[in-house]
């Protein structure tokens, strides 16, 4: 119909021009929306080294100098020989194409103009919904009729190279590349700079039907290819681009499609959990869209190159010692996140089990290492990795050093009104033992001593005498919150870390200790630079939420873990460090988190087929047999490791030293009972460890301590 409308009348020798045959038609230019089109988004190391992208469309946008003249010319010679020569509609080729489709019974050669097919393309991309993309492609003349109005102002806005530039990139060439330099990369593995005659002609072929050209979906589409490069040639040749001689010794090339992969997706990259996290760091955060369609669209669409805070000497410091203690293979997965104190950056992010959906493999399709709102699962209980924030409660109410406690083997709530959350409620159950591990026993313990023994009577103590609620409030400063994303639980037993958490949200609570008390909100992205090359920088977000000086007394406590405390047999990195080791109840998971000024860590390890259905006691990890596995049995030895590996050319900083005229010695009614003249044996228990050994009770605290509602002040 159009052709009847425009065409015809022109070819029939009646004296209407192609112009005056349109303006007959009454069509006026109407301005075509051009939606930027769907660019690669690239993820860099801190180095500037890529090991991840996301598209929507495998497209890279070139310059038209950026592409070789060979595959200008064939590409005009193709598509719209008469480009350079016509308006928005070549009526000559309209109506020739027309004739010969009809005398062919088929379509032999296509009709419309490069700038129509740029216009077409555009609507198609543009296209929201499904209807809106059947429009796009619907072979009515109400729809062909907007086409060349849109074509018409489209002529009107560029030139003629313009509108082949932007033709060339936003075509699909098949096997998943679009554009001209996607598909370069993607078919020969070169630059559409570098592209050379037949390789030129195979692409120019490829653009009229590219699904049944596809050289990715076997030998009939990559036949169907040369000969449609072959066509292309001799077009080439018949409109005296090339020569014979050219056209033969191109036709005689073998197809030579290299099949170069692109990766996409985390799944194929190198640091998959670095990159899942980074993915959702987008998808959730409004600062990057306000809907979470517009935050997708953003990610895939945008063109975006994205810098991060991933360092690779940290990140393959990370992964081999996790592989040296764990395997693939292993139901129980290790995960380890490390952070810089006082920035949040998020240095490394690794797990033993490899990330992607084949279950044979062993593989898993979350998170290991972050929250949920970060891919991740439910994480792991974080056991006694959760007691320094009891320890840095009783330091902000004023407590020293040597201040202690007797304690026993097991510990029962004097009455269920010892322990209340944050909302006011009694908590806690007097019947409930609570019991000490083999990494801890009883007696009298001090903020060091039952610190570096990790002993749970004196810590369940402890959180009696300095509140349930204020040591929940100190975690939360910290930035402690479930993996899962629900409220913290909030039992007498909070301390002994009965929370599920994840490895980045507890690496970034210890750097708060190793920043002196500033808690930083992790962060794995330092610039976003978008496809027009304007960058947008990213600060850390921190806040000072310690006394400097109560920071600098917990380390100087969790420092001699090392030395004195639970991982005394697996030794220090060889530099000022401090941390803590995790064994949960049950062993269910066990953990360790350090950190020193420069670089914070945590590792866990649990089964995520359910920690406290499979468990820990009796278990082959790496190839070693464990008869229960503590926080230094597995976990230690990998921080240990991967620190010394990661902070390998780091000038070491010392922590800075305690303000021993502040938490030296110990307080009135809290050192230490002087030593017995005679052993005395008291309720036949041979002056054992548990509760009624005889030793020191434990003294009514004093006013200023608080009681066992948690309202004491702060101590300045």
């Amino acid at each position: 119909m159009l052709v009847a409308a425009v065409a015809l009348p022109a070819m029939g020798g009646a004296g209407v021009t192609a112009k005056s045959a349109i303006e007959g038609l009454h069509l006026q230019p109407e301005e075509l929306k051009e939606p930027p089109l769907p660019e690669v988004t690239r993820l860099l190391d801190a180095n500037g080294k890529e090991f991840a992208q996301f598209y929507y469309e495998n497209r890279e946008s070139v310059k038209l100098d950026q592409i070789a003249d060979v595959m200008k010319t064939a590409i005009v010679a193709i598509e719209d020989y008469r480009f350079y020569e016509h308006g928005a509609i070549d009526v000559e080729g309209t109506a020739r194409a027309a004739i010969k489709n009809f005398s062919g019974g088929g379509v032999v050669q296509g009709g419309s103009s490069i700038t129509q097919q740029y216009v077409k393309l555009v609507l198609v991309n543009s296209a929201e919904t499904k209807e809106e993309q059947e429009a796009a492609v619907a072979p009515t003349l109400a729809r062909k009729l907007k086409e060349l109005r849109y074509a018409l102002a489209i002529e009107e806005k560029y030139t003629k190279s313009e509108i082949l530039e932007r033709y060339l990139n936003i075509s699909y060439f098949g096997a998943g590349a679009y554009g001209i330099q996607a598909a370069a990369k993607r078919f020969f593995d070169k630059p559409a700079s570098e592209l050379t005659l037949w390789e030129a002609a195979t692409l120019a072929g490829a653009v009229q039907n590219p699904s049944v050209t596809d050289p990715n979906l076997g030998k009939a589409h990559r036949q169907r290819l040369l000969e449609r490069r072959n066509v292309v040639l001799n077009r080439m040749q018949e409109l005296g681009k090339i020569t014979k001689e050219e056209a033969e010794e191109a036709k005689a090339k073998k197809l030579g499609y290299k099949d170069v992969p692109v990766p996409g997706g985390c799944d194929q990259s190198d640091y998959p959990y670095f990159c899942l996290y980074v993915q959702h760091e987008i998808l959730n955060n409004e600062e990057f869209g306000k809907t979470p369609e517009a935050r997708k669209k953003f990610l895939q669409r945008g063109g975006l190159t994205i810098k991060t805070t991933l360092d690779p000497q940290a990140q393959k410091a990370s992964e081999k010692a996790i592989r040296k203690y764990v395997k693939t293979t292993d139901k129980p997965v290790a995960a380890q996140a490390m952070v810089v104190p006082g920035t949040g950056a998020i240095k490394a992010m690794a797990a033993s089990r490899k990330f992607g959906q084949n279950k044979k493999k062993n593989e898993i399709s979350y998170n290991l290492v972050a929250d949920v709102a970060h891919g991740g699962g439910t994480g792991f209980q974080a056991g006694s990795t959760f007691k320094p924030f009891t320890l840095l409660t009783a330091l902000s109410q004023g407590m020293k050093l040597n201040d202690g406690f007797s304690t026993g083997s097991g510990y029962n709530a004097p009455s269920n009104a010892a322990f209340r959350d944050c909302k006011g409620n009694r908590v806690g159950e007097p019947s409930h033992t609570v019991h000490n591990s083999s990494e801890g026993g009883g007696g009298f313990k001090t903020l060091t001593t039952g610190t570096l023994g990790s002993v749970n009577t004196f810590f369940m103590k402890l959180e009696e005498v300095v509140g349930l609620c204020e040591t929940v409030k100190t975690a939360q400063k910290l930035g402690i919150k479930r993996a899962d994303g629900q409220p913290l639980k909030e039992y007498e037993t909070f301390t002994l870390g009965i929370n599920e958490m994840d490895p980045v949200t507890v690496a970034a609570a210890y750097a708060t200790i190793g920043a002196r008390g500033a808690y930083c909100k992790p962060m794995a992205i330092t610039e976003i630079r978008d496809r027009n090359n304007k960058a947008t920088s990213y600060k850390p977000k921190c806040k000072q939420v310690l006394d400097e000086e109560v920071a600098d007394a917990a380390s100087h406590i969790m420092s001699g873990v090392f030395t004195k405390g639970t991982m005394s047999g697996v030794g220090g990195i060889g530099r000022p460090a401090a941390g803590k080791t995790g064994t949960t109840d049950a062993y269910t998971a066990a953990w360790f988190a350090g950190y020193t000024p420069d670089l914070a860590s945590a590792v866990s390890i649990g089964d995520p087929r359910g920690a406290f259905k499979h468990d820990l006691i009796g278990v082959t990890i790496g190839g070693r047999y464990y008869s229960y596995v503590y926080g230094a049995s597995i976990s230690g030895p990998i921080w240990k490791e991967s620190m010394i590996g990661a902070l390998k050319g780091v000038e070491a900083t010392p922590f800075t030293p305690v303000n021993m005229e502040r938490f030296g010695g110990c307080s009135a009614g809290r050192c230490a009972p002087p030593p017995k003249k005679k052993p005395v044996e008291v309720d036949g228990d041979n002056g054992g460890g548990g509760n009624d050994d005889g030793a020191f009770d434990v003294a009514t605290p004093p006013d200023g301590w608080g009681d066992a509602n948690g309202g004491a002040p702060i101590v300045p």
